[in-house]
């Protein structure tokens, strides 16, 4: 069992910055892979990117490449999202989320999801 806390989310401009973290429970951390997900106000959840267990591999979505960074500290069993240059389009709520196995962008693929935090981007 994981249980997930993300924090971070707040109001920033256009072309400004954030980091979301993700805090985990349990001593198995480490043997999850974990991914970041989006919800915008009307539209259905997203996926944005996501890490393998060690943290050797990361994928992101084509909409953040370039400008979303996430990684992760085993030690401290956090996921983190650094979220640069971002954009009105990037206003959602943002999930953390974990899976046993492979880091992979199909959100049905993942067992545990934190309470979410809100990014709103101003023009």
């Amino acid at each position: 069992q994981v249980q997930l806390v993300e924090s971070g989310g707040g109001l920033v401009q256009a072309g400004g910055s954030l980091r979301l973290t993700c805090a985990a429970s349990g001593r198995t951390f480490s043997s999850y892979a974990m991914g970041w997900f989006r919800q915008a106000s009307g539209k259905e959840r997203e996926f944005v990117a996501t890490i393998s267990n060690s943290g050797g591999w990361t994928y992101a979505a084509d909409s953040v490449k370039g400008r979303f960074t996430i990684s992760r500290d085993n030690a401290k069993n956090t996921v983190y999202l650094q979220m640069n240059s971002l954009k009105p389009e990037d206003t959602a709520v943002y999930y953390c989320a974990a899976r046993s196995g492979a880091p992979l962008s199909n959100q049905a693929q993942y067992h545990y999801w934190g309470q979410g935090t809100q990014v709103t981007v101003s023009s």
